[in-house]
């Protein structure tokens, strides 16, 4: 199997308010997996889009949102970043809240060029520390994140519980 070649040309901006549309069009990648039986990939896509919606209309403090574009090309994945303290330690984070990489730049560096993004704004901030959350199903997001020097940190566990 042929590896795909890497996007030339490729460049990481932050994101402008005419990129509102392709965010959260592709916010929708981000259900691309088989998601626990107790969530529906709706209610991720809506979880996440309205993350993004708020964004754009009001940036939170100490968030970012950057996107991954070739020349004039449409933009091939974005990435949004935010601020959290640590649970132990409540020292300031920075925090991969959503990545997304369009289907066409899968395995062209898109994804590695957006955490590199992602690791250069929490360093300009000073943070130790970045974070994100991937879903157990997520198994492509888990080796790529893995590949990259990420590692898992803590589990959560979910029970569904009946009404009484």
């Amino acid at each position: 199997m042929a590896m795909a070649r890497a996007i030339p040309d490729l460049r990481v901006r932050p994101a402008r308010l005419d990129d509102r549309p392709y965010v959260l069009a592709a916010a929708r990648r981000l259900a691309d997996f088989e998601p626990p039986g107790w969530r529906t990939r709706e209610e991720l896509i809506e979880g996440e889009s309205r993350t993004l919606r708020a964004f754009f209309q009001a940036p939170p403090e100490g968030s970012a949102l950057f996107v991954a574009q070739a020349g004039n090309a449409p933009p091939v994945g974005f990435v949004f970043l935010e601020t959290l303290h640590d649970y132990f330690t409540r020292q300031e984070h920075g925090h991969i809240g959503i990545l997304a990489v369009a289907s066409e730049g899968e395995g062209r560096g898109v994804g590695g060029a957006l955490l590199r993004t992602a690791e250069d704004w929490a360093r300009a901030r000073g943070f130790r520390r970045l974070t994100l959350a991937v879903f157990e199903g997520n198994r492509h997001a888990r080796a790529v994140y893995e590949h990259l020097g990420y590692a898992p940190e803590v589990l959560r566990y979910v029970k569904t519980l009946e009404p009484s």
